[in-house]
């Protein structure tokens, strides 16, 4: 809980936010699907919350990885992540 690779703080912390009821459920179906399934070796930590308001990230933070490729961070940490997610799901990847 509250952890994004090596980030902590519970800004961190994994979230769904719902809008409706049917959102609501369907997230906590799914978590206790693979809670239940035993896919990962401790229990699913995710946040179902409502949504009660969505705001922009700052301009700086926007397109962040593509405007930093060589970011050590982004080296070590995301690019591995994308380049992964590009062979697992080559139809899906757009690069943006």
């Amino acid at each position: 809980m509250n952890r994004q690779g090596p980030d902590t703080g519970s800004q961190y912390r994994s979230s769904i936010f719902y809008e409706n009821d049917e959102q609501k459920k369907i997230a906590e179906a799914y978590i206790a699907q693979l809670d239940n399934a035993k896919l990962f070796p401790s229990r699913i930590v995710t946040q179902v919350v409502p949504l009660k308001a969505f705001y922009a990230a700052e301009a700086y933070h926007q397109n962040y990885f593509a405007r930093h490729p060589d970011n050590p961070y982004i080296v070590y940490n995301d690019a591995p992540k994308v380049a992964h997610l590009q062979q697992q799901f080559p139809e899906l990847y757009t690069g943006k």
